[in-house]
Formats: C-alpha cells, structure tokens, sequence
C-alpha cells in the first residue's frame, strides 16, 4: 500500500531537483512551490471562460501583450492611430478565417458589447485615458506599465477603477516572477538582517539629436497620436520605440525599466511611498534632442530609514558585481545589517549561501503568489478579486518614478507625504506644480468623459 506514495514522492523530488537546476532556484523553495502547484484548485465556471480581448496600442509591446492574452481570451478587435500596426495586429489574430474588427479610436471598441477586456500598449501619454474609457464602460484591463503618465492621473485612475468595480492588472510582471518574489520575502522577513538600503540600476536612456522634422506616414493619425501632448511636428523619432526619451510622452529611464525594478523595491521594503528624493542628472541633454535624461542618479529616503538608491548603467560603465540581464546591467541589490541579496531576471544570488538556501520557517512571511502575471490577470476577472500588480500597487508604484522625474527636473530635494500624495516642506510649491501637466484639447479628461 505504502509503495505508490513512494514512487510518487521520488518522482516529486527527482522534479524539484531538476527545476532547481534550471532555474538556480534553492531546492526547498522549489519543493514548496511545487506543492502548491499540486494543490487542487476549483475550476471556475462562467460565461467569461473565454472573454472578448480589444488590444489597443498593437507596436510590438501591444502584440506581445495580446498574444500572452490570446491564451485565455478571443482577439475580436485590435486598435491604433497607425493603420500598418493595425493591419499587422489584425493579421497575427486572425482565426479560423475570422479577422478581428479593426479601430483608429478606442473609444468606439469600447461600445462594443463582444469585449471584455482591454490589453493596453500604447506610449505612456496615452494610458491614463485609455483605462479611465474601459472603467467607464466596465471592462477589465491588462495596463502596461508606467501605469500613469503624472502623479495626478494615478489618482484619478485609483478612484475610476474602485467606483467603477473592474480588474485592472498592471503590468508589471516582475511580481509573478518566483526569483523577484524569492528575494523580497528573504528580505522581509530578515534574512539579511535589518534592510539598509536598496540599490536599483536600469539601464541608461539615449542621447541623439538634432533631429529633423519628416512627412507625417501614410495611415498615421499623428495629431491623435500626440493626444494630450503639445502640438508639435512630425519626428519619426519622437514615436513608436523611442517615445520613451521624450518628456512630453514619457519619463526616461526611470519610468522604463525603473517601474518594475521600484516596483520589486517598494515590495520588499514594505511601504507605499518614500518621504524624501533628491536627484541630479550625470549627462547633459543634446539641443533639439531626446528631453528625458539618459544618465542620473537618485536617492529617496523611507518612512523606516531604507535608502533607496537608484542609478542608470550605461553598458560601457563597469559596476562590480552587478550581473547582465536582458543584455544590460540592471538589477536590485538588497543592503541589510548581516549581508546583501542581488536578483535580476537572470540571477538570484547573495553574500552568502546560506541566505538564500536555508529554507523560511512555516510562519514566515509569504507573499501573494503569481505564478503567470497574464494568467493571475484572467483569473481575477473571473472571480472578481484583485491580481497582484492591482491598480493601487501599479500607482504607487509609478509614483517612485515620477518623483525621480520632478525632482531632477526641479534640482532640488523634495519631501513626500505618501498618505496625502503631495509634497510637504521646503520647496512644495514647486513640487506640487508637477503633480499634473497640462492637456492639450480636445485630448483632456472630457475626451472619454
């Protein structure tokens, strides 16, 4: 009778010790993620099984995006001012001989009946009203990341999306990543001793320019494409791939890859924003070029004493220790009082061994646990609780960001009243004027009201 359980239970160990050799993962935290991969889970039945999915914003983020979507939902309709992605999106989804239906204005998807969910990827100018559309007309929405474009904006998008009852994900999708999880429960739950600081590197931003002004494309609705933005001419620059380097649109580096490693920052220190930051740019910007700046270095100060430190690494700059990823160096490296953690998308490694291969006892502290962050999002419209990165998570979040943007814009030390969401203290006014920027009409709140 015994038998059988222990081929089994072999057959789970040989599995446990195999994946921890692929992935560098400490066996005993396999073992327990394993287990509870077993664990039976109540299939959830309802007439969104497969929901309608409107991909608005399909550049290759957005398509990427929708075809992570594509596994538990049906494109029925793609979206965008420039009618070749449209074009390119409607024929990566098409099925069975069925196209999805193809918009230049996301405002008329979401008169559509047949959608349920959103996944958004377009610039970040442009996802503030994009999500404030879907929670007024009820759909659920997977929102890439920076979540917001201002301060300001977060808050409205907080308040639409509690009112108005919809799953928003945010995509972040670090936090469904078992490495990034790992080291923030490590280091919530002391294993490198009292958390000191936190350093972030991602990568740096570019310098280019001047450049010169072209023909707006064939099919491309450039004046809604600047949408809140100023009015100004066509720069073939100034769109698609490297609308990131622009302020108008965009916040650099910080608000790029600086939103998922804030976001894994923020996670383990525990706290839902810093109380000071202060800034200073490393690099001048070029005449009539990108406005975002490619190289700076921050500092913010949380309300329990952690320095975060956040920094750009240009690829030709060596940093000890800090591991490649995603064929930059960036990462998080975590400071406490008995050692430091480092983890980034490739590597889970620290001081020493012990701290990462020594298993958490069964009352320590666990993290919410996201094996899949498309999945998680799809799971949580259906039951109607909230994913991991859920709107207040992804504004709070972005914040980190945003403050770094204002205070090397400013050049000055700013303090933060995390709970007020304004800034307090010497030079408040000033800071306060960055909260919102002004939008261009019609592309304001009324444009979706």
């Amino acid at each position: 009778m015994t038998k059988p359980f222990q081929i089994s239970r072999r057959s789970f160990l040989n599995r446990c010790a195999i994946t921890a050799a692929a992935t560098g993962l400490p066996l005993w935290f396999v073992e327990r993620e394993l287990a509870l991969a077993a664990e039976p889970v109540a299939k959830i039945v309802n007439p969104n099984d497969r929901p309608g999915v409107a991909l608005i914003g399909c550049g290759g983020m957005g398509r990427g995006d929708a075809q992570n979507a594509n596994r538990f939902g049906d494109i029925v309709a793609v979206c965008d001012v420039d009618d070749n992605h449209t074009e390119q999106a409607a024929k990566q989804f098409t099925k069975g001989g069925k196209t999805p239906a193809k918009f230049s204005d996301f405002r008329k998807v979401m008169e559509r009946d047949d959608v349920q969910v959103i996944v958004q990827g377009t610039p970040d100018h442009w996802h503030t009203l994009i999500n404030l559309a879907a929670a007024k007309a009820k759909k659920d929405a997977y929102a890439e990341k920076p979540l917001t474009l201002t301060i300001d904006e977060g808050k409205r998008l907080v308040k639409a999306v509690r009112s108005q009852g919809i799953v928003l994900q945010t995509g972040t999708q670090q936090r469904s990543d078992k490495k990034f999880r790992l080291a923030c429960e490590l280091v919530r739950n002391g294993r490198i001793g009292k958390l000191k600081q936190v350093n972030v590197w991602v990568p740096a931003g570019i310098m280019a320019g001047p450049f010169q002004p072209t023909p707006v494309p064939t099919g491309f609705n450039w004046d809604f494409w600047l949408g809140q933005a100023p009015q100004v001419e066509y720069l073939k620059e100034r769109c698609h791939q490297t609308f990131r380097w622009w302020f108008d649109y965009s916040g650099g580096p910080v608000t790029d890859w600086g939103a998922h490693h804030n976001d894994i920052a923020r996670w383990a220190i525990g706290e839902d924003g810093p109380v000071d930051v202060e800034a200073r740019a490393l690099t001048e910007m070029i005449p009539s070029g990108y406005t975002t700046h490619a190289q700076f270095e921050a500092t913010l100060t949380w309300g329990n004493g952690v320095k975060q430190i956040v920094r750009t690494t240009p690829d030709d700059t060596p940093f000890g220790g800090v591991v490649k990823a995603d064929g930059q160096r960036n990462g998080v490296r975590f400071e406490g009082t008995d050692g430091w953690l480092w983890v980034n998308r490739s590597d889970l490694n620290a001081s020493k061994d012990e701290i990462i291969e020594t298993p958490l006892p069964a009352d320590a502290i666990k993290l919410e646990n996201s094996p899949d962050h498309m999945r998680n999002f799809f799971d949580a419209t259906r039951s109607r609780k909230d994913p991991i990165s859920p709107v207040e998570s992804g504004h709070r979040s972005a914040v980190v960001g945003h403050l770094i943007v204002i205070a090397l814009r400013l050049g000055k030390k700013l303090q933060w009243d995390a709970k007020a969401e304004v800034f307090v203290g010497e030079n408040a006014k000033e800071g306060n004027a960055q909260l919102a920027r002004e939008m261009r009409k019609p592309y304001d709140y009324s444009f979706v009201a």
